[in-house]
């Protein structure tokens, strides 16, 4: 009897272990860039590709520009965030083009983005969360608008 319990634990154990494997974290894609609709209409801010192990990660590489609106399902969106680890862990990500719709920047937006060395944040961002650039190790420009009114550790 305790051998079957036993079994049967380990069995749920697995089958959860499995589901928490790969998920995906966004609604949609355009162009390579993930993003998931926000409760304000018309909106989306652009978020991470999925998750492994619980560990957010995105593909990203190169220069990518965010663009001011996406169209999805015939409908446009405007990009107005960039939501928490969105760009985190993007090693091979070099330079970021952030567009004035933007308004906050995520916590670990950046994390880990080692290959990340330009970044210019628009005057229409007014939040900039914690450890949005945290581990950006190679990064040599950085311009900060007068319009940031909040920035996290």
């Amino acid at each position: 009897m305790k051998t079957m319990k036993t079994f049967k634990t380990r069995l749920l154990t697995m089958a959860l272990l499995l589901c928490n494997i790969s998920a995906n974290a966004y609604d949609f894609i355009v162009d390579g860039i993930c993003y998931n609709f926000l409760a304000s209409e018309g909106k989306v801010q652009v978020t991470y590709e999925g998750s492994f192990y619980g560990v957010p990660y995105n593909r990203c590489t190169g220069n990518v520009t965010i663009p001011e609106s996406v169209v999805y399902n015939d409908k446009t969106y405007s990009v107005t965030s960039i939501g928490n680890w969105a760009f985190s862990d993007c090693t091979g990500l070099t330079n970021i083009t952030i567009p004035n719709s933007v308004t906050s920047i995520g916590n670990w937006a950046f994390n880990g983005c080692t290959g990340l060395t330009n970044i210019t944040i628009p005057n229409s961002v007014t939040i900039i969360n914690s450890e949005a650039f945290y581990g950006c190790t190679s990064l040599t420009s950085f311009t900060l608008p007068n319009s940031v009114r909040s920035i996290g550790k």
